[in-house]
This record gives C-alpha cells, structure tokens and sequence, in this order.
C-alpha cells in the first residue's frame, strides 16, 4: 500500500469505522481513541497490506483494538449490569433510535458487533469471519441467537411503552 493509498483509505473508511466503534462502545473519546490507533498500526504495517483490502483490514483491526479497549475498560470498573434490569421505565412512544442503542446494549460484545457489521455496514458473513476471526457457521449461529435477543426483548410491552 502506498501513501497515496492510505490517504484515500482514511478518507473513505474514517467515517464508517468511527460509527461502528461508537455503536458498540457508546463513548465519543473511546471511539475516536480505537479508530486513531487502528488508523496508526495500518500506516505502521503499510507495506504488508494490500491496498485492495484495506477496509476488511481496518475493520479487523479497529474490531481487535475495540474488544482490547473493553477488556481492559471491565478490568477498571465494576459494572452493575442488572440494576436497571430490574426497573420499568416509561419511554416515549417515538423514541424508536433510544429503544434499539437500549436493545443493542443488552448483547455481548461479540453479538453488538456481528449485528452491527452485517446489519449496518452491510458485510457478508465471510467478510465479518475475517474481521472478527470466527468462521462463517460461527458468524451464522452468533448473529441468529443475537436478532432472537434482540426480538425477545424488543417485543416485550414494558420495553417500548
């Protein structure tokens, strides 16, 4: 990969990866603290890269960097994960955007960012295997289990009123 390459890359890709770090890890300044070291080990490894798979690479290596970032984030903090579980919140009704970030939130990490890359970004199950280093019956099975959580806890009354 050349410079030049990698300029058009960061152009084309920085947007899109962006989104999909921030979806699974819902804070601006970690997000963009991912995405600049994926950025930084791409123009580290330019020579090794096939500027035609750039974008798979940048994906895996933002996805790797992400689930880094979450491993070490668990072992500072504790996290009460089923105390708002336990509570019925009233929604509006309209706020459809705040009810799926809700409903994405409930997943493990590994089911976010499968729904996320085949459902947002638009990946085949091959290219999401690469990414995420699952095979393609893996990515199948993971992805069929999380849209049935997801449809679980959507379809219950006291989630979207």
């Amino acid at each position: 990969m050349t410079e030049r390459e990698y300029n058009e890359c960061v152009t084309a890709y920085a947007d899109n990866v962006y989104r999909f770090i921030l979806k699974n890890l819902r804070h601006e300044e970690d997000a963009r603290d991912v995405v600049q070291t994926a950025f930084e080990k791409m123009w580290r490894n330019l020579d090794e890269i096939d500027a035609r798979k750039s974008k798979s690479y940048l994906f895996t290596v933002a996805y790797h960097q992400m689930i880094d970032h979450i491993r070490k984030v668990k072992r500072i903090q504790l996290r009460d994960e089923f105390s708002d579980e336990s509570k019925v919140q009233n929604r509006p009704a309209n706020n459809l955007k705040k009810i799926l970030e809700e409903a994405l939130s409930r997943l493990n990490e590994t089911q976010r960012s499968l729904v996320l890359l085949k459902d947002y970004e638009g990946y085949s199950y091959e290219e999401i295997g690469r990414i995420t280093g699952l095979n393609e019956s893996q990515v199948k099975v993971y992805l069929h289990r999380a849209r049935i959580q997801l449809k679980e806890w959507l379809v219950k009354m006291e989630n979207v009123i």
